[in-house]
């Protein structure tokens, strides 16, 4: 006699989704789920080890896209992720929807993201944008078109190499912002006024020669 799956499980995969039994499985290749009954994984998202994913959290596949999520990445609470049709590839050690969540959303041209990126606070990131090693989007800022140079991450020790910086909240189109640039606006970013970061960190600049 067939046993008929749970009504959570039936939701799931009606709306493309694994099972909380196959989202649980996905520990046995390395990811780290500490709630699967709350996290929401399509087939097909390749995750490397070490990745977290807090409750909260949806990987979405539909049309044919494609999510791929380097090792040691977070994904805190409020992360969506959807791939429409497009590309989504996150590197390793990025931490992702920390301070209120994040949405990626990518449709044919897709998104990048480099290791060590942090994105934070509400913002969301859609159409195409390219997000290099250790840039930052700190805020309820939307994202379109922009494209923010890799450097060291937050955590180096000097602000003028580390990746590009958008902070504040508002809308960012058609962005392109240098190693060691930030632009914090509250409105649109492309009438804000770029900065070096040790604009904000002078105890973190480079050594005087």
């Amino acid at each position: 006699m067939d046993i008929a799956p749970p009504i959570s499980d039936k939701a799931r995969q009606a709306l493309g989704f694994l099972t909380e039994a196959e989202t649980a499985a996905l520990e046995s290749f390395g990811a780290v789920i500490p709630c699967p009954q709350a996290t929401l994984v399509s087939p097909g998202v390749a995750l490397g080890p070490g990745v977290v994913l807090w409750p909260g959290v949806i990987l979405q596949i539909a049309a044919g896209g494609s999510i791929a999520i380097g090792d040691g990445t977070i994904l805190f609470p409020g992360t969506r992720i959807v791939a429409t049709g497009g590309e989504v590839a996150i590197g390793p050690n990025a931490e992702i929807g920390d301070e209120g969540g994040f949405t990626v959303k990518a449709d044919a041209e897709g998104i990048v993201i480099g290791r060590d990126a942090r994105l934070l606070g509400g913002g969301s990131l859609t159409l195409r944008n390219r997000i290099g090693d250790g840039a930052q989007i700190i805020g309820s800022i939307r994202c379109q078109n922009c494209t923010l140079g890799a450097g060291g991450s937050y955590r180096h020790p000097i602000a003028d190499e580390r990746g590009a910086v958008l902070k504040g909240a508002g809308v960012a189109r058609e962005i392109t912002l240098s190693q060691g640039l930030v632009i914090q606006a509250f409105g649109l970013f492309a009438d804000a006024t770029v900065r070096q970061q040790s604009f904000f960190h002078p105890h973190e600049r480079s050594p005087t020669p």
